[in-house]
């Protein structure tokens, strides 16, 4: 929520605007310390070690310093404020100022915002940044900007999802057939695992541990980095790895909150931000040349798998044409630019 003496500097801003002056509101980076004119929250639901946080906690501590003390944003990681849900009413309502949030979840509230976990549609991680930096990207930041949020343009990584299970291994379509699986609050989940014949659970990430430690699922699904930081691999046996979504976390704004910021502050937050999206994405990129092999020493066992077969199986279910006709042709054709033909 934004917390600040916004009427003096608002008043300063129509003084000077009054007197002609083109000076910003508060001189950036010069001058000593001061208290915090603008108060500001970012929310994840990552843990505190988790990349996302820690450069998130980064960027915060730039945009403190950039401002020279005017803008202290304060980072709350790891579902300090609540499930995605509950984080994403809130940003939207002025709670909280700032929130990374998965498109595939995102999309309960902007359709479009999932188009990027089209199953299989992306084969490795070039094709995912030409997509996301550029064509398909632009498409859903305006998607989002018309629900009252504004996106940064940079997207986080998230990965490269795999299948992970405690009570068989996952090789084939056939072995999940009616398979517990947790998948996060989306239809674009529930959708694809049901079309490969899974019973897929929409659980919060916050529950992701309890519901597996309880057998209330059988297995979940997420980046490997994500299963190492989170230690699912204590309540799972085995990886799949299908890499069958891949996933990004959108920073997204309350438009209302941060278009009240004054330009200059809107500017070296939304710099700052996106180079903390570039560092978290080589972050991710380093740690996934180690991770399997940590995984692997803590127990977990790997499994390779036909992915050729998953992707028929999905095309045969009819899940390619219904997502096609659900996104719309103009989004579709924007995602099949970039990743080839999938319907």
């Amino acid at each position: 929520m934004l917390n600040m003496s916004r009427r003096a500097l608002l008043a300063q801003g129509s003084a000077l605007g009054a007197a002609g002056a083109s000076l910003p509101l508060f001189a950036i980076g010069s001058g000593p310390a001061r208290a915090a004119d603008f108060t500001l929250k970012l929310a994840n639901n990552s843990p505190v070690t988790h990349p996302q946080s820690v450069r998130a906690q980064e960027a915060a501590e730039r945009i403190k310093k950039a401002t020279n003390g005017a803008v202290d944003i304060q980072v709350f990681p790891n579902n300090q404020l609540g499930t995605d849900t509950d984080m994403l009413s809130q940003l939207r309502s002025g709670a909280i100022d700032f929130f990374t949030l998965s498109g595939l979840i995102l999309s309960t509230l902007v359709p479009a915002a999932s188009i990027n976990g089209v199953g299989f549609a992306f084969k490795d991680y070039d094709t995912v940044w030409k997509a996301m930096d550029g064509a398909l990207g632009a498409y859903v930041r305006s998607e989002i900007d018309k629900r009252g949020l504004t996106a940064m343009d940079k997207m986080w990584d998230n990965g490269f999802r795999q299948i992970t299970s405690s009570t068989k291994p996952i090789k084939t379509p056939a072995d999940l057939k009616g398979f517990k699986i947790r998948v996060p609050v989306s239809p674009l989940w529930t959708s694809m695992f049901t079309a490969l014949g899974a019973s897929p659970i929409s659980i919060n990430f916050a529950e992701v541990y309890s519901a597996l430690q309880t057998k209330i699922a059988e297995g979940q699904e997420n980046p490997l980095t994500l299963i190492q930081i989170a230690k699912l691999y204590e309540v799972q046996k085995y990886v799949s790895l299908t890499s069958h979504m891949w996933d990004g976390f959108w920073m997204l704004a309350n438009k209302k909150s941060f278009n009240a910021l004054p330009p200059d502050v809107q500017k070296v937050i939304a710099q700052e931000l996106n180079k903390a999206a570039l560092d978290e994405r080589a972050d991710i990129a380093s740690l996934n040349g180690t991770v399997a092999e940590d995984l692997k020493a803590k127990g977990l066992i790997f499994e390779d798998v036909d992915k050729p077969a998953f992707r028929d199986a999905l095309k045969q279910a009819g899940f390619y044409a219904e997502w096609k006709k659900k996104y719309g042709d103009e989004a579709w054709g924007i995602l099949e630019s970039q990743v080839g033909t999938l319907s």
